[in-house]
């Protein structure tokens, strides 16, 4: 059978499930019978979730593990990412790439249940992967509980019963979330290399490094700090088998957030300079800081980019 990264990432999401006081969560069961496992709205949540809930984001197919990092005078928390299945678990799972929008409900949506529905389609395509499961699991960075209208059209765009439906929430502000979203630092570099034009296909192990924020009461703040924490903090490394360095020494340089015309600024500063428009704003921001890709073909590392410690204390207000 093809590895389905929905029955990986469910078994992570039962084992919440048996325990939610361990794991800082509350789990309540919609009227259709779906899993809401809350990790911030009315729930404390913390780092240890936020952990696995990078994991199921991934599909079950990577691992994070916790961290602390200088940045100057100061330390924060970080996260560490490792996957050997990097096309299908950061682009087919972990990636940011459904919008939830019913009614007056919006999330943005992330983890394997996207496999299901193929949102966006053209990303399954491109790395030819299609997954078949009875169950899904979802996660959805909101700060509201999805109603149930939400959750039936979740389940049938995902073609599960609701009762095989396990949806993650968390809103921007919490640790849980801000976890997670530094959790997807990996998953960033991959994407960005994939926009310059390079073949997911060819990476073959990869992984990563990005500071975790403090959190914030303001939505915009909490963003901007988790934006910011991997465009000026993430390091991302790949392993790839490609025939072409010259090739690789070019991307590297085109795949780190350095190449933006919108670099040097806190995200939060850029956002409210295009009015909050997220069109407006140069999508090559969108990168870690720093990138190394190894190429096991020929031996040759081609490095790009730099951890910008200035940016960041300002992003914390210490700069």
């Amino acid at each position: 059978m093809p590895l389905s990264i929905n029955k990986e990432a469910a078994k992570i999401a039962r084992e919440i499930c048996s325990n939610p006081e361990k794991h800082n969560v509350i789990v309540e069961r919609s009227h259709t019978g779906a899993y809401v496992i809350d990790a911030g709205i009315d729930a404390e949540g913390g780092f240890l979730i936020g952990k696995l809930i990078v994991e199921i984001c991934l599909g079950g197919l990577g691992t994070a593990t916790l961290s602390m990092t200088h940045l100057g005078d100061i330390e924060l928390p970080s996260i560490n990412v490792y996957t050997d299945k990097p096309a299908i678990s950061t682009l087919a799972s972990q990636m940011a790439g459904w919008r939830i929008k019913v009614g007056d409900y919006m999330a943005m949506a992330s983890g394997p249940a996207r496999a299901l529905a193929q949102k966006p389609k053209g990303i399954y395509e491109k790395i030819g992967y299609r997954d078949e499961s009875d169950e899904a699991v979802i996660v959805l960075e909101t700060s509201r509980k999805p109603p149930e209208e939400v959750i039936r059209s979740i389940a049938e765009s995902c073609r599960v019963p609701p009762e095989k439906l396990y949806i993650i929430v968390a809103p921007t502000r919490s640790i849980a979330c801000l976890t997670q979203v530094s959790g997807r630092v990996v998953e960033v570099g991959i994407y960005r290399l994939v926009e310059v034009g390079f073949d997911p296909k060819a990476i073959i192990y990869a992984c990563g490094e990005a500071p975790i924020p403090p959190p914030h009461p303001d939505e915009t703040e909490s963003m901007g700090r988790s934006n910011d924490m991997i465009l000026y903090g993430g390091s991302v490394q790949v392993v790839v088998d490609y025939h072409n360095d010259e090739y690789l020494e070019r991307i590297a340089k085109e795949a780190v957030s350095s190449a933006s015309r919108d670099y040097g600024r806190p995200f939060a500063e850029i956002f409210r300079g295009v009015g909050g428009d997220f069109y407006k704003i140069d999508p090559k921001v969108f990168a870690p800081a720093r990138i190394v890709i190894m190429n096991r073909k020929t031996g040759r590392v081609f490095a790009s980019g730099r951890i910008n410690v200035e940016v960041l204390l300002k992003s914390l207000g210490l700069g």
